[in-house]
Order: C-alpha cells, then sequence, then structure tokens
C-alpha cells in the first residue's frame, strides 16, 4: 500500500473514533438528561478532539521528558533529518532529546506539515549514522502516512484511562485492573502492528537499503535487554520497538511486530545481502 493509501487511511480511522466518542458521550448525556446535555457532551467530546489534535504533539514530548534540540548540539543529525525529510516530501520535523540511556525514539503531531521527533541521548551515542539514518527514516515514514495522527491520540487517550484510576484514592490498585485492560484495548484498536512493518518498508526505501534499520532494530533490541526502561507503558506505542514487550495474554493488544519478523522483512527486502557479503 502507497504512503497516501496508508495517510487517508489513518485519517478516516482518526475520524472514525472521533465520531464513535461523540456519539457514546452523546448517548451518555442522553440517558442521563435529555438531548440538550447530549448535545453539550458531544460539542465537548469535539472540543478534546481538537485539543489532542492540535496540543497533542506537545503533551507527548512532555510525557517522555524531551527538549528541542538545536542544530548547534547536533548538526549530522540535524543534515540526517532535513535529508529524509525531502525525499518524504514532508516539512522538516522539529527534533527533540530525551536524556536516557536507552536507546530510542518517536514521532509525534499531525502530519506531513507539523511534526516532531524525539531521540534519546543514547541512541545519538550508539548508533552510526547508518543506523541513525534507518531509525529517523521509520519515523519520518510514521509522519509521511500520519500514523502520528492516530498514535498519538491513542496515547494521550490510553495514558489518561489509565491513570483515571487515581480518582479511586485506596482502591486506586484494584482500579488498575479494568483501566488498564481498558487502555490496552483503546491502543490496539487503533494501532495495528502492521503499521510499522509499513513504516519499516518506506524507511528502506528512502535510505536506499534496509540493512541499517534492520541493524538498528537489533542494536536497539539488544540494549532493550540490558537497560532498564522506566516510563508509562501506554506510551509503548510511541516508539521504535516496543520497551515493554508482551508476554502470555497480553500479545493481542501487542502494537509491534517482534524485532526478529521485522529484521527478516527488512532482510527480505535485499535477498543477496549474504552472497555480496561473502564476496566482499
Amino acid at each position: 500500500m502507497s504512503a497516501s493509501l496508508l495517510a487517508v487511511r489513518n485519517l478516516a480511522k482518526a475520524a472514525l473514533a472521533v465520531a464513535f466518542v461523540c456519539a457514546a458521550l452523546g448517548l451518555i448525556g442522553w440517558a442521563i438528561r435529555d438531548v440538550h446535555l447530549a448535545l453539550i457532551c458531544v460539542f465537548a467530546g469535539l472540543l478534546a478532539a481538537a485539543g489532542v489534535y492540535f496540543a497533542g504533539e506537545r503533551i507527548v514530548l512532555g510525557m517522555v521528558g524531551a527538549r528541542e534540540l538545536l542544530l548547534a548540539e547536533a548538526p549530522v543529525l540535524h543534515t540526517i533529518v532535513e535529508g529524509l525529510a525531502l525525499r518524504a516530501d514532508v516539512d522538516k520535523p522539529r527534533i527533540y532529546i530525551i536524556a536516557d540511556g536507552h536507546p530510542r525514539a518517536l514521532a509525534a503531531g499531525r502530519g506531513p506539515t507539523s511534526s516532531a521527533i524525539a531521540v534519546s541521548r543514547a541512541l545519538l551515542l550508539a548508533c552510526p549514522p547508518a543506523e541513525l539514518e534507518g531509525v529517523i527514516a521509520h519515523e519520518i515514514a510514521h509522519i509521511r502516512t500520519r500514523d502520528v495522527v492516530v498514535q498519538t491520540a491513542a496515547v494521550i487517550v490510553g495514558s489518561s484511562l489509565y491513570d483515571a484510576a487515581r480518582v479511586g484514592g485506596f482502591l486506586e490498585a484494584g482500579l488498575r485492573f479494568v483501566t488498564g485492560p481498558l487502555a490496552a484495548a483503546v491502543v490496539h484498536a487503533l494501532l495495528s502492528p502492521g503499521r510499522e512493518l509499513h513504516a519499516d518498508r518506506l524507511a528502506a526505501e528512502w535510505c536506499g537499503t534496509p540493512h541499517g534499520l534492520a541493524d538498528a532494530l537489533i542494536r536497539i533490541g539488544q540494549a532493550s535487554e540490558l537497560v532498564g526502561f522506566r516510563a508509562s507503558p501506554v506510551t509503548s506505542p510511541l516508539w521504535t520497538i516496543d520497551p515493554f514487550p508482551p508476554v502470555g495474554p497480553t500479545t493481542l493488544f501487542a502494537t509491534h511486530p517482534p524485532v526478529g519478523v521485522r529484521v527478516a522483512a527488512l532482510r527480505g527486502l535485499d535477498p543477496d545481502w549474504r552472497d555480496r557479503l561473502r564476496s566482499a
């Protein structure tokens, strides 16, 4: 599926999600009182959706503790991002840094004309330029296909549901058993693992090779096993790989394919790579 068709699909998915939420709020208002309260609830839902759409990027970046990275601080990274943005036909995303020892990256925003990419300090230190380019291309693919619109909204809504348990006071632990699965179900309904495979293929196309991203996925996956990661599990859809790999029944709510599956798919885009490596 082309990037344009994926973008249309994601916009349609976001519109349907907003319509569903507004309809649900309207039914609740009508059941509580009358049509006037129903209209108020629908209007409140539309306002909330607009807030998530226009301010979602800042909310997500605040959730992960990112700050804007100036050109003078990382000129190579800015050059990589600018070059990939030109190839992907999107406006250059704003670049943010996360002061963290876990190699990771994310994209957030409204799409090709307004977006941001955040990378951790560890990613800049751990990945050589070819791998870094692959990771950045993957995140820009999410921007180009407007995945960021859906995943930004999904993370904000999921986080709100998950944190709603705090109002329970001493019942918070028990409420987590309700709000946690509900948040996971909302995120999974909006985000499928297939979007990561689409982003991987686009990244390989823009980089001219799939191997930079494949090597980066292996490196990040290995680092995830060695370096502790502390963040809300609701943020897992944001990252290049899932830092909270699902186990057992939770695999039903997976938002990322296993790293091995993604690496195999990328290597499959260049099936002769082993022969060239042996002859080198």
